[in-house]
């Protein structure tokens, strides 16, 4: 992380991606687990979960690790998981005809700050997945008032991928950082990709090294 620990005191981190299967949820363990040994009280929120059948799979696994991290939030999993659709899809498809309140969203990310130091958000999918017609990832962050944390993949056509989303969210104004998630191509990774994004922006952060 590039700023001091105290920094992310009452902060709110959303951990959005270049696209879908990247490794958000990986990746918001990672800075649970953390912050955590950095002593601050995490939390965890995830607005919108799809390809849920009875428990959101990715919302149950992260609200245990938080809560074995921090005993005092004590929420459940509709506190943390508000929208939770059946079909596994962008969720402006996946909710059919459910209106997803931006105003809900954001009393629940209120509601769960109160249990925290430091709220770690995940998205669901990329920056430009559709919630509503008019209502992107990358607007939800703004709204929200996050800072971003975009996850990257090594795999070949990073460069593009990273470089998009990189401008997509200069161009919204919204603070961020950056962690590769070596976990594809990573053995090709050191020719292909990394040659360029090293001489690009001087210094790489590694998922793994968190």
């Amino acid at each position: 992380m590039k700023k001091d620990i105290n920094y992310y005191l009452n902060k709110s981190l959303f951990i959005t991606a270049t696209n879908t299967d990247v490794g958000k949820t990986y990746a918001s363990e990672k800075f649970l687990r953390f912050f955590a040994s950095k002593g601050l009280k995490v939390g965890y929120f995830k607005p919108c979960e799809t390809g849920v059948v009875d428990l959101p799979i990715d919302g149950t696994k992260m609200l245990n690790i938080t809560k074995e991290l921090n005993p005092d939030f004590n929420v459940d999993i509709n506190d943390v998981v508000p929208y939770q659709f059946k079909l596994p899809a962008a969720p402006w498809v996946a909710k059919e005809n459910t209106f997803i309140s931006l105003d809900i969203i954001k009393e629940k990310k209120k509601y769960l700050e109160q249990f925290c130091d430091v709220l770690i958000i995940e998205g669901a999918g990329g920056l430009m997945v559709p919630i509503e017609k008019d209502l992107f990832i990358i607007d939800l962050i703004k709204e929200l008032q996050c800072e971003a944390i975009l996850i990257t993949p090594s795999k070949l056509g990073c460069i593009n991928d990273t470089l998009l989303s990189i401008n997509a969210l200069k161009a919204k104004n919204i603070d961020f950082e950056f962690f590769i998630n070596l976990y594809e191509d990573k053995d090709s990774f050191e020719k292909v990709s990394k040659p360029f994004l090293l001489d690009y922006f001087q210094k790489l952060n590694f998922l793994q090294d968190l």
